[in-house]
């Protein structure tokens, strides 16, 4: 018997609503491939009645539980960097951490949300017209999807949120790490769509909890490319009818899994098969 064996290894994932998420499965699942005893808990901050402000206290508790790492998601990503001891340096970058690795009494920040989605895309839309996108949200996920897209080579980028300020915020600091790319913020939706050759959609509408879409389906003409991160349910309102319209599309399952890929690395020590996670995940979702 090996020692992975004998020493049981327990992660878990901090966020709200996340009872149908299938990151502990795909861990669960990949563990036990490679002949590791490893559990994975939710900390559902619905579920426990808690908010982002319990975070420190959440934190804790993991320690003294003695788990590996955390895996962070809505609302959290950006709330739990002022509780970490260090960051990575992409999640420096990003100011977003969606993985805490909990070793020697340290908790270090990492971000795998960018590389997922860069190598979800690459795979996925290979053949994308990289000269304009608009990038519907600014939050955590989409500090991630806005740093992988513009380290693929995307020319000139729009930051659209409601929240004006945050667009603004975002537009700044990443124009600041890519130097040579158009980066704004966007008031003007529909005119940023009328310039753009793609959309990448990093806000939670369409989750089950908030469906709908999340801009007017006329914008959408069929030379747009539309990537999505919502993956529960994976196909989404916005992929259906950017289907229905003739666009290009890409699903979020591929940033889930490839995320959970980068994840497991740090939390285990040892390589995942991602091709090996991509299977397990498409059979999750069949």
């Amino acid at each position: 018997m090996t020692e992975t064996l004998l020493k049981p290894l327990t992660a878990g994932l901090i966020g709200a609503g996340i009872q149908a998420s299938l990151t502990p499965a795909m861990h669960m699942r990949e563990g036990a491939a490679q002949g590791m005893s490893y559990e994975y808990e939710l900390i559902d901050l619905n579920q426990r009645g808690a908010t982002p402000a319990d975070l420190p206290q959440l934190l804790r508790d993991a320690e003294l539980k003695g788990l590996a790492g955390l895996n962070i998601t809505h609302p959290c990503k950006q709330l739990v960097i002022p509780f970490l001891d260090e960051l990575s340096t992409e999640a420096r970058d990003l100011g977003a951490v969606n993985t805490v690795v909990l070793k020697g009494g340290r908790r270090c920040g990492h971000n795998t949300d960018w590389w997922g989605f860069a190598e979800s895309f690459r795979r996925g839309l290979p053949d994308a017209d990289l000269s304009c996108a608009v990038q519907l949200g600014a939050g955590g996920a989409g500090v991630a999807t806005a740093y992988a897209i513009l380290s693929l080579g995307l020319k000139s980028l729009r930051v659209y949120d409601r929240e004006m300020d945050r667009a603004d915020a975002l537009a700044t600091s990443l124009s600041v790490l890519f130097p040579n790319a158009d980066i704004r913020a966007e008031a003007d939706l529909a005119r940023a769509m009328k310039k753009a050759a793609g959309l990448i959609h990093a806000t939670p509408t369409g989750m089950a909890k908030y469906p709908g879409l999340p801009l007017p389906a006329a914008l959408l003409e069929p030379r747009h490319w539309v990537a999505e991160i919502v993956y529960f349910p994976l196909e989404t309102e916005l992929l259906a009818e950017a289907r229905r319209r003739g666009c290009k599309t890409l699903d979020g399952g591929g940033m889930a899994v490839f995320q959970a890929v980068g994840a497991f690395r740090l939390f285990t020590g040892r390589e995942p098969d991602a091709a090996r996670m991509l299977t397990h995940f498409k059979a999750l979702t069949a």
